[in-house]
């Protein structure tokens, strides 16, 4: 008992027991309804069988009954009840106990079978043009009902002329009795069998090999001569077909492939979700979360990658609090040491003296410039890890270049500066920061360039492109994904005239990466510097989650 008390438990928190038992309740449930289908087909055919068979007999009592009249009916139906073995019996539709859709199936000319409770037979056939009921019971069906069968069909043909005899044996054809007509002996009967059909006997010939049974009988003809009639060959009732068989088992597996498909795709759809979110987070969407159902190893997995994403989050979030809080801090001295500069200076007319303190100057001035550049990359960082969402505007991205290029121009008088000319192209982004960034890549160009900086915007239908490029000494290959790392350079020197901070480039990533976009570094192919690639996907103007 205590393990049935623990299953529901044990499904609940194994996604492969779960997907195990789904598997073996859907071969299970697909077998039943194999089985369902094969009983319910053959039982279908069993009864069209039975309908079709029972048709002949049916039709052919009821034109002899019609042929009568009213007052002999009862009769002639107590005469060949006894005669067959058989109860046959007339009754009114209206007082006749029918459902609506077995007196609509009768009203259409169909016969109606039914299999009684001893495993008998009671059939139903309405009379044509008239509403009345004709009423057929048996207990089993022998050779003695056949026989007689077979006499009444050559009474009933034997009433009309020869030529009207095949028209008659038309209205008793079905898809189970086969009835022919000829004017020369069966073949395959022996003489002996021959001379009985002259004798006005009815002949029943077994067909073993085909599980069926023929019978035959004469009919005199007026000028002499003879007609031999042949019932069947009356097939067995036969299974279903193997190609019907094989029919049912492809549906099975087509059905079975189905049900296995839709299970594994529950699984599938939620590792689809953990790998999108393990995606995101290593995209820097600190933010993202997973959604936690049931207790099995997914669920406890997106619970593992969710504390992860929030553990990350949370020291990311006091690193960038401390570097804000650091940088900010320093604003104080540094402003404190500005102003003692300013006075000494102020108080000195000394040369060598004012040429220090406008080197001291110039450091401090060096050193806000750093405490800006941490902070942009700190609040960048919180951004990023925060979740907050980037509101973007069109940008005419042409427009901005030259506005960088109009800032930076004076700075690098000695550089030829320019735009490659083209068609204006716009993006969605937030303008100051991808502003920002463009800038500290043509400052970083500019500040390694020889001769010339070109910048170059290409427009695609879901991209946008903007290539920095100069001819400077270029980015060794060995450098090319450090280089985007903070407080990274290329050399050690923190020399003024190697320029820099080693957060331009960071800034640079964080930017793109907050736009989900890239930015690459590689060789100029026409100027043979370094090229750095601004790849900016586009997107609708407006928030962005």
């Amino acid at each position: 008992m205590a393990s049935f008390r623990l299953l529901p438990r044990a499904l609940s928190d194994s996604t492969f027991l779960r997907v195990y038992v789904l598997l073996a309740l859907a071969l299970v449930m697909s077998f039943a309804l194999a089985l369902l289908a094969i009983t319910v087909v053959d039982k279908v055919r069993r009864q069209h069988y039975q309908e079709q068979l029972a048709e002949a007999p049916m039709t052919l009592f009821s034109a002899r009954l019609e042929a009568l009249p009213a007052e002999r009916r009862d009769a002639w139906l107590r005469e060949q009840s006894a005669r067959l073995g058989i109860r046959l019996s007339l009754h009114e539709m209206t007082d006749y106990p029918l459902g609506y859709f077995e007196r609509a199936r009768l009203e259409g000319g169909q016969t109606l079978v039914r299999q009684t409770e001893t495993m008998g037979w009671l059939l139903h056939r309405r009379l044509d043009d008239e509403p009345r009921l004709l009423r057929l019971e048996l207990a089993s069906l022998g050779e003695h009902q056949l026989v007689g069968l077979a006499r009444q069909l050559g009474q009933w043909l034997v009433e009309v002329p020869p030529e009207r005899r095949a028209a008659r044996l038309d209205r008793l054809r079905s898809g189970v009795i086969q009835l022919s007509l000829t004017d020369t002996p069966p073949e395959g009967l022996d003489p002996t069998r021959l001379a009985s059909l002259s004798d006005a006997e009815v002949v029943v010939r077994l067909l073993p090999q085909r599980w069926a049974m023929s019978l035959y009988l004469q009919l005199p003809v007026a000028s002499g001569g003879t007609q031999w009639v042949e019932v069947g060959p009356l097939n067995a009732f036969e299974p279903l077909p193997a190609s019907l068989l094989q029919l049912l088992l492809l549906m099975l597996l087509g059905m079975l492939a189905v049900i296995i498909y839709l299970i594994v795709r529950g699984v599938e759809a939620r590792m689809a979700r953990l790998e999108l979110a393990a995606t995101r987070i290593a995209a820097g969407r600190l933010d993202t979360r997973v959604k936690v159902e049931g207790n099995d190893f997914l669920s406890r997995l997106g619970m593992a990658l969710n504390g992860m994403a929030t553990q990350v989050q949370s020291l990311l979030r006091g690193q960038q609090d401390m570097i804000r809080a650091v940088s900010h801090e320093l604003r104080t001295p540094v402003a404190r040491i500005r102003f003692a500069v300013q006075m000494v200076e102020d108080m000195t007319d000394e040369p060598g003296v004012r040429r220090h303190l406008q080197g001291i100057d110039a450091d401090i001035t060096e050193l806000d410039d750093l405490v800006d550049e941490i902070l942009t990359y700190a609040r960048l960082g919180s951004e990023t890890a925060n979740g907050v969402p980037m509101e973007t505007s069109l940008v005419e991205c042409r427009a901005m270049a030259e506005r960088v290029i109009e800032a930076l121009h004076p700075l690098h008088a000695q550089l030829s500066l320019n735009l490659v000319p083209g068609e204006e192209v716009e993006a969605a982004a937030e303008s100051r920061y991808l502003q920002r960034a463009l800038q500290n890549l043509v400052a970083n160009a500019c500040r390694h360039a020889r001769a010339r900086v070109l910048i170059r915007i290409h427009g695609e239908p879901r991209l946008v492109r903007i290539d920095i490029e100069d001819d400077g000494p270029g980015v060794p290959v060995a450098k090319r994904s450090e280089i985007f790392k903070p407080f990274a350079r290329l050399d050690d020197s923190r020399a003024r005239n190697s320029g820099g901070y080693g957060l331009g480039l960071s800034i640079v990533q964080k930017v793109m990466a907050w736009h989900g976009g890239s930015v690459m570094v590689d060789a100029s192919p026409s100027l043979g510097g370094a090229r750095f690639t601004l790849l900016l996907p586009q997107r609708a103007a407006g928030h962005d989650a």
